[in-house]
């Protein structure tokens, strides 16, 4: 060997290793699963909420939460900002589908605002009054986009800011919570089944990402930070936290339902329950319960249940029982008064549950009763079923008149004869110069009884007098009387002061009054109805004057709800009461026909009608069928499946799908079926999200070729650093520069690294891509030098440090927009 065959050492100076190629971006799969997680644990509200129009309000609102946090993020924006705009995004979304007076039919103005508001209001009313399942109209609609709305955005915050998927699980399981503990039947299995699966996919998924950025693997869009969490992300999920509390402990109130004040028992869950004999002109509707009291067979018409009669009015408080219920015949077959005219008898089975009492309620005017003990007896006068103590019962049969007289045969009787009627019902009741004032003007020239006792309730329950239902009856002006403050200044209560109310004023006309204390009829119990359901929901206060030809006949005050069922004689267009009218004292019958009949119908009936023209209404009746969107969801899921495992060894894409055009495909697919989806809902919003992507379409569009050119990088082929080099110019384009097409590479070069002033590291990767470069052009190089994908990345990482892009050239890309 000579000293010339021996070769010196090559020393090379150690470089800081740069920074990994940025592979192509793919879809963040952690904010995606957190949206399914939370929509399969909506679901369970399926078992409150008819329907499934809601599931498709929801599945559109997590979509655009979802959607608006992944493009803020990609903007690299802090999780605060995040947070802000998915709220914006919802609130956006209520705005356009619950008001018709947003700015630009989307945005939320002081208006939209208060029709939000207003709509809310309605919602609070409905969960206070109806029983599980409600029908999904646009209160309830409303109430359930918002509510799910804000769990969406908590669980998203916990899975992707603060990388704590495991804790959105508390979040999950108060979505649960809510219909569970409102609900009388268990919830669906599929659907703790399909939370389940998906809760464990978000955690699935997570996992997954974090193992990928250990293995120093970036995945998802271009922002998307990795590693540990930071002191912002323990914000993120402290603040999470205390708003899950928020959003757990304020909408357990829905579906709850209420009774009278003072029901024994003392309102604990489990009863037994009853009712107190008495109302009040002032109060608080609380001691909720949802406890089915009675299971109704045979009810033919929705008929209230009257369970006792108040008598006397104490002035400034309400009315209780005067006279003593304590005599009476023992209960057996056919001794009960039947109602002067006469009309068809119905049998009724009344099954209690949870109930104690000492009164046993039952429909208009019974004939007889059968079933109870016989320590039960019947006051004809109180027309009640009492027994001395208070006792649980058992099922019991009633015989029952439930025919009511037109609004023309009780218009008939004139003035009422007071003399044919209990003194007890006719103990004057005196009020002050205003509220006289009042009845005078209400009542005008009125000349019937019917006709005044119908406009006074009309005057409160019509909603055109500033009158409104409230749990709240708080007086608002402690000198005046609580008769005069509820008529003139608060305006608002339940039913027991609205009853309280008119029965005073009645009264005090000289009209023979009473107040009753029952339940409204309930709903069909399963649907089936032949068969209702009453709960302490159903618990409610009316006024019944009595006709001495046609007995007491009910007027309710209550502003209407759900639950409140208008007799048909208060319908000015309806001259007959149903298919049951009595007949008129002269003996010819009472004017019937199909056009009266129909205020009578059933109220499964009704609600299924609700139900069908709510759902119709709410959706856009001029979308597209809903075959063709599914036939493209369909499609879209199949191209997403392929998209995704065409680099598996396994599944091999059909010859006659080009592999280069599935991308666009897929893309295109979504497309359609979001702009699809969207069109149930609004035109407007269609066309709002048509205007987006066109604004997102320069981006997309950067963004796609980006992924392109880095692949073709990092394959190290023929065409590698040709497509370096068309990356550094989009870069350097988007930043400003004009690069002439005639200007030579390095000439470039120099005026790249002088514009955007690289630092060292920087220059130094412009020039091993322009080695790369001008070696494949020049050199005939058939594979590219292994260090142009670090290079590369390193050379857009210095542009980032030193000349970043700013908002604009982000969303409207120099290199995209203006090409030519």
């Amino acid at each position: 060997m000579t000293m010339a065959d021996v070769q010196p050492p090559r020393h090379r100076t150690r470089q800081p290793a740069p920074p990994p190629a940025e592979p192509a971006w793919t879809l963040p799969m952690t904010p995606v699963a957190a949206g399914f997680a939370v929509l399969a644990a909506a679901t369970a509200l399926s078992g409150v909420v008819q329907g499934t129009l809601w599931l498709f309000y929801l599945l559109i609102a997590i979509g655009l939460i979802v959607g608006t946090g992944m493009l803020l993020r990609s903007l690299r924006l802090s999780p605060p900002v995040v947070a802000v705009g998915e709220l914006f995004a919802l609130l956006c979304l209520v705005t356009m589908s619950f008001s018709t007076n947003g700015i630009l039919l989307i945005l939320p103005g002081p208006a939209a605002l208060g029709d939000i508001a207003d709509v809310l209001g309605r919602s609070v009313t409905a969960v206070q009054t109806e029983v599980p399942p409600v029908p999904a109209d646009q209160p309830i609609l409303c109430l359930i986009v918002i509510a799910i709305g804000l769990v969406a955005v908590v669980v998203d915050m916990l899975a992707v800011e603060a990388k704590a998927p495991a804790a959105s699980g508390l979040v999950l399981l108060c979505v649960y919570a809510v219909p569970a503990s409102l609900a009388d039947e268990m919830l669906p299995w599929w659907s703790f089944v399909l939370g389940a699966a998906a809760f464990a996919t978000l955690l699935a998924v997570d996992g997954r990402a974090k193992h990928k950025a250990w293995r120093g693997r970036r995945t998802g869009l271009p922002g998307y930070a990795q590693g540990t969490p930071s002191h912002e992300a323990s914000s993120v999920v402290l603040v999470s936290v205390v708003l899950a509390l928020i959003v757990g402990s304020t909408f357990t109130v829905i579906g709850t339902v209420g009774r009278l004040p003072g029901a024994a028992g003392g309102g604990a869950a489990g009863g037994p329950f009853g009712l107190k004999p008495y109302t009040k002109l002032e109060g608080l509707l609380t001691g909720q319960v949802n406890v089915e009291f009675f299971r109704v067979t045979g009810l033919k018409s929705e008929e209230y249940l009257r369970l006792v009669t108040l008598d006397r009015y104490v002035d400034n408080e309400g009315w209780q029982v005067g006279t003593p219920i304590t005599s009476g015949d023992q209960l057996g077959q056919h001794i009960m008064d039947t109602r002067p005219a006469g009309g068809p008898v119905s049998t009724i089975t009344i099954q209690p549950n949870q109930f104690e009492d000492q009164w046993a309620p039952v429909f208009g005017q019974p004939v007889s009763v059968s079933g109870l003990g016989s320590e039960w007896r019947w006051d004809p006068t109180a027309q009640t079923v009492w027994a001395p103590g208070t006792q649980q019962y058992g099922s019991y049969i009633e015989h029952a008149q439930l025919a009511v007289p037109t609004a023309e045969q009780l218009r008939a009787e004139g003035v009422v004869d007071q003399s044919r009627v209990d003194p007890r019902y006719r103990q004057p009741v005196q009020v002050d110069s205003r509220v006289k004032n009042l009845i005078n003007q209400v009542t005008g020239n009125l000349g019937s009884t019917f006709d005044k006792v119908r406009a006074l309730t009309r005057y409160l329950n019509s909603g055109e007098n500033g009158f409104k239902y409230s749990l709240d009856a708080t007086p608002q002006d402690p000198k005046a009387s609580k008769l005069d403050d509820f008529l003139f200044n608060t305006k608002s209560g339940f039913c027991e002061q609205y009853a309280t109310a008119l029965a005073a004023m009645t009264r005090s006309m000289g009209i023979p009054t009473r107040v009753a204390i029952g339940f409204t009829p309930g709903v069909p119990y399963n649907g089936d109805p032949n068969v209702r359901t009453i709960t302490g929901g159903d618990a409610h206060a009316w006024v019944e004057i009595n006709f001495p030809d046609y007995g007491w006949i009910r007027f309710d005050p209550t502003p209407a709800t759900p639950r409140v069922i208008p007799p048909p004689y208060m319908d000015d267009n309806s001259s007959a009461g149903g298919p049951d009218d009595l007949p008129s004292t002269s003996g010819s019958a009472g004017p019937t026909s199909t056009t009266a009949a129909k205020p009578t119908t059933s109220s499964s009936a009704a609600a299924a009608s609700t139900q069908t023209d709510g759902e119709t209404s709410l959706l856009n009746p001029t979308a597209p069928p809903v075959w063709l969107t599914g036939t493209l969801l369909v499609l879209a899921l199949v191209l997403t499946f392929l998209l995704r495992g065409r680099r598996s060894p396994t599944l091999r894409l059909p010859r006659w799908i080009p592999p280069g055009r599935l991308l666009p495909a897929v893309v295109g697919g979504w497309v359609l079926v979001v702009l699809l989806l969207s069109s149930y809902l609004s035109w407007w919003l269609t066309g709002f999200l048509v205007l987006a992507l066109i604004c997102a379409a320069p981006a997309s569009v950067r963004a796609w070729r980006r992924r392109r050119r880095l692949h073709q990088i990092a394959a190290l082929g023929a065409d590698a650093a040709a497509a370096a080099w068309a990356e550094v110019i989009a870069e350097s384009v988007d930043r400003g520069t004009t690069v002439p097409p005639t200007e030579t590479v390095r000439a470039t070069g120099r005026r790249l690294a002088r514009e955007h002033e690289l630092d060292e590291p920087g220059r130094e990767a412009l020039r091993q891509v322009i080695t790369a470069v001008e070696g494949s052009w020049y050199g005939g190089r058939e594979t590219a030098d292994p260090t142009l994908v670090s290079a590369v990345a390193e050379l857009r990482a210095s542009m980032h440090r030193t000349a970043p892009l700013a908002f604009t050239a982000r969303v409207l890309p120099r290199s995209v927009v203006n090409r030519r």
